[in-house]
């Protein structure tokens, strides 16, 4: 399949762009993607870093913009501050009511496909897997923790600080590590 004119001129430009995701792109599709992505980027340093109506910024403006960026968002969720999330594929975000997200996570919603990589390719044309990450209600995600594409967390679980979390948590369990794993069940106190 021919790759589009753009595709080819930003290649010429010597940066390396995904095959797959980009070889068909058009002059005003670059322009959008690119505005777009400035646009969030603008959000995110804010919902990061602004200490500007510092109390309100936790439950109501950084859940408030991370829908508008494209994230499902349920009702009284605690966003930290210096939490990013993979802003060019926020649409694949889902977090439930009740959450806490800690300071200092990642939320990463792609990442590149290694299954057909050899010897001698070139790393940074890799395609990109695209998957969601789901958050169900009442969970809470400890400071400067990394979630991958692709994981569902379930109700009720807490996740450890500093845990990389690549595959998907029950509900009603405490999981550490790197990668995370369960590390206790939560009992039933009824």
């Amino acid at each position: 399949m021919s790759k589009s004119i753009t595709y080819r001129f930003i290649s010429k430009l010597g940066i390396n762009l995904s095959s797959g995701e980009y070889e068909n792109i058009t002059l005003i599709g670059a322009i959008r993607r690119g505005l777009s992505g400035y646009f969030k980027t603008i959000l995110l340093k804010y919902c990061m870093y602004s200490v500007l109506l510092s109390p309100l910024n936790y439950r109501l403006i950084r859940p408030y913009l991370w829908k508008k960026m494209g994230c499902k968002v349920g009702k009284k969720v605690f966003i930290g501050y210096g939490v990013w999330l993979d802003f060019n594929y926020a649409h694949l975000i889902e977090i439930g009511d009740n959450v806490h997200i800690t300071n200092m996570c990642l939320l990463l919603c792609h990442q590149r496909d290694i299954d057909q990589y050899s010897v001698g390719d070139d790393s940074s044309t890799l395609p990109y897997k695209k998957d969601k990450i789901i958050i169900e209600d009442g969970v809470m995600i400890g400071m400067n923790t990394t979630i991958m594409p692709g994981v569902r967390i379930g109700k009720g679980s807490i996740i450890g600080a500093k845990s990389l979390v690549v595959e998907d948590i029950p509900s009603w369990v405490i999981a550490a590590g790197n990668p995370a794993k369960i590390i206790k069940s939560i009992e039933d106190n009824k």
